[in-house]
């Protein structure tokens, strides 16, 4: 169920980047319909594109709380430590002391 939502969400947040692109920019450097001469007449345009941002924007928020809600239901409240094995293989990071003492060099 996961896997699924996830492809959702990734095919909605897709067409939002879409449609936000398309939207005219008030600077007009923005987006790719920053132009004149649409495909379609630019109050219609502008409709439908707001409509499909908000119904794009809408179902992003909504599928990510559901993800959001998923994952906490199949979390078994384990951490990733939990399962590491007790009997690991351990290294010996012990220093044994030299009971000699030291010297200096040899002066010449």
């Amino acid at each position: 169920m996961m896997t699924v939502l996830l492809i959702i969400q990734l095919l909605v947040s897709a067409g939002l980047v879409g449609v936000v692109l398309m939207q005219r920019s008030d600077g007009g450097a923005l987006g790719i319909g920053g132009g004149g001469g649409g495909m379609m007449s630019s109050r219609g345009a502008a409709t439908v594109l707001t409509r499909s941002t908000t119904f794009l924007g809408a179902a992003f928020f909504a599928l990510s709380i559901v993800l959001a809600i998923v994952a906490g239901v199949d979390a078994q409240g384990r951490s990733v430590f939990d399962e590491v094995e007790d009997d690991a293989q351990t290294l010996d990071l012990t220093i044994e002391e030299d009971t000699s003492t030291p010297s200096l060099p040899d002066e010449r």
